[in-house]
């Protein structure tokens, strides 16, 4: 029978001793008291001071939880029972969100969704980049408190536990701002992109279950565009009719990879994109005509054949089908060509919301030069354009760099000039001949800024860098450089672009203050 402790008071039972002298043992059942959540979004407890995360566990609850696994200083365990519930815990809508790994917080009110995300970046602040966080107007640090969060690291070593740690903060630190959300926070992707696989009933298509490649059929999502759902629902059942294969992992055979489905909202243009394990389709003709006749907002329907044995969606060659090979949308009063494979901004809404943020921390006139790095396909840059009397844009993927230049043409946007390369060679170049920016704006991947490209803003000594961030680790990393090289962090603003999931975007404001 398993042992049962509690995360308070637990109290060693007769049995097998724990290995190398922890606490509790695989399949032990315990007490806990969640006192936080991780950047992953699972509860935080300890058993006299070892730490168990429980997925589904929010602050505040207490659970009995079953022991799955344990390392040196952690472990990881399954929720059993909610012996008391958090005041901000819901009943998920989705009806396969306990097996789908697509969202995370389902189960966690949207307003407590907000504020902690808000606390997520406070605490990386802090603990990453040594920053000081003063409270914010309206809703203030303590607003975070009742869904505090803790990565695997500060957890194990047994900081940025505390409720509101951050309420001592110095009055004259970084302002964080509570967290700009949605006021409708469901169905708000632009794009779907679904694994297909096969049972005994035919296609299947979904996301995978967590932590797995197994594929969760699925007729609805309820963060997608409804339009996309139909699209990839009839795109399943015409290929059941017409007996075409799905593509299988473990063999590398069979023909369907992926369905790709983007809508632009709003112009109601969609497309199609097949993603396949070689170039031959069965009965496409029949394929094509039925997608037509049944989805008449498919304006593109494109192939992209990938027979490479990975999970890279993507493969090196396009090719359209039928209709064109863009749609067309907007963000703000900017319009945009989105090809099969450019990136696209998936959440239109917030986005617009981001890049305003983005304008208003450049604190531009009209007058400015602003240089965008990691510019992507233009979206950030013709957005500051409308502002700025000059803005240079540089991006390391020369396919990106053709639809910036072909989105500036789009708007008859003629101060703008898009080169291709890393923006820690291409800036360098770009002062030698001349430009002198007022303004950098970096929006890097998750792994965060190249440090050649902070050593490059050093040497450019703009008065602002506004820094676009998806990942408050590395965000926050890369502060503490800038504010090392002589640049003050002022205000961070943090963006919900895919609520009822862990992830968060910020914008920061900085200025040039010297060393």
């Amino acid at each position: 029978m398993s042992k049962q402790r509690s995360g308070r008071s637990a109290s060693r039972r007769e049995g097998t001793a724990p290995a190398a002298g922890l606490p509790v043992n695989k399949n032990d059942e315990v007490m806990l008291d969640i006192i936080g959540m991780t950047h992953e979004g699972e509860g935080v407890g300890r058993v006299e001071g070892f730490t168990l995360f429980v997925s589904g566990a929010l602050p505040g609850e207490r659970v009995r939880a079953k022991v799955l696994k344990t390392k040196k200083q952690y472990g990881y365990a399954k929720l059993l029972e909610l012996v008391q519930a958090s005041g901000d815990r819901i009943a998920p809508p989705c009806p396969i969100y306990d097996q789908c790994g697509g969202c995370q917080l389902q189960h966690m009110d949207y307003t407590a969704q907000l504020a902690w995300k808000r606390q997520l970046v406070v605490d990386n602040l802090q603990r990453i980049g040594k920053l000081e966080v003063a409270g914010a107007p309206g809703r203030g640090l303590e607003a975070g408190s009742a869904a505090d969060s803790a990565g695997t690291e500060s957890a194990v070593e047994g900081d940025g536990m505390a409720s509101g740690s951050a309420a001592g903060a110095q009055a004259d630190g970084i302002i964080v701002r509570s967290t700009l959300g949605m006021d409708e926070p469901w169905r708000y992707r632009n794009k779907a992109q679904v694994p297909i696989g096969v049972t005994e009933g035919g296609l299947v298509g979904g996301f995978y279950v967590r932590g797995s490649h197994r594929i969760v059929d699925m007729e609805t999502c309820l963060i997608q565009h409804e339009h996309n759902d139909d699209v990839v629902a009839a795109v399943k059942r015409i290929g059941r009719e017409l007996g075409i294969s799905a593509y299988n992992e473990e063999t590398g055979r069979g023909l369907l990879r992926h369905v790709v489905v983007k809508k632009a909202f709003r112009t109601g243009e969609m497309m199609l994109v097949l993603v396949t394990n070689g170039r031959d389709i069965p009965h496409l003709d029949a394929w094509l005509g039925s997608i037509r006749e049944q989805l008449p907002d498919v304006v593109s329907i494109c192939q992209n054949v990938n027979t490479q044995r990975t999970n890279v969606i993507f493969g090196n060659e396009t090719r359209v089908l039928w209709g064109r090979d863009v749609i067309y949308d907007y963000i703000g009063d900017v319009q945009f060509a989105i090809s099969a494979r450019s990136f696209y901004q998936v959440n239109p809404a917030q986005t617009e919301v981001l890049y305003g943020k983005t304008v208003e921390y450049a604190g531009l006139t009209g007058n400015e030069t602003v240089i965008d790095a990691y510019c992507g396909i233009g979206t950030i840059s013709l957005f500051l354009a409308q502002h700025a009397a000059k803005v240079y844009g540089v991006e390391i993927v020369p396919e990106a760099i053709e639809d910036a230049r072909g989105n500036a043409r789009l708007n008859n946007m003629n101060n703008v000039v898009f080169e291709v390369g890393a923006s820690e060679d291409v800036i360098p170049n770009w002062k030698e001949q001349g430009v002198t920016p007022d303004v950098i704006v970096v929006d890097p991947p998750r792994k965060g800024c190249d440090p050649r490209l902070l050593e490059t803003i050093f040497a450019m000594k703009p008065e602002r860098v506004v820094y676009v961030s998806c990942n408050p680790s590395t965000l926050a990393r890369d502060l503490r450089v800038l504010e090392d090289g002589g640049y003050k962090t002022v205000e961070v603003t943090p963006v919900d672009m895919f609520p009822h999931t862990v992830h968060v975007e910020a914008v920061c404001s900085l200025v040039y203050k010297g060393l």
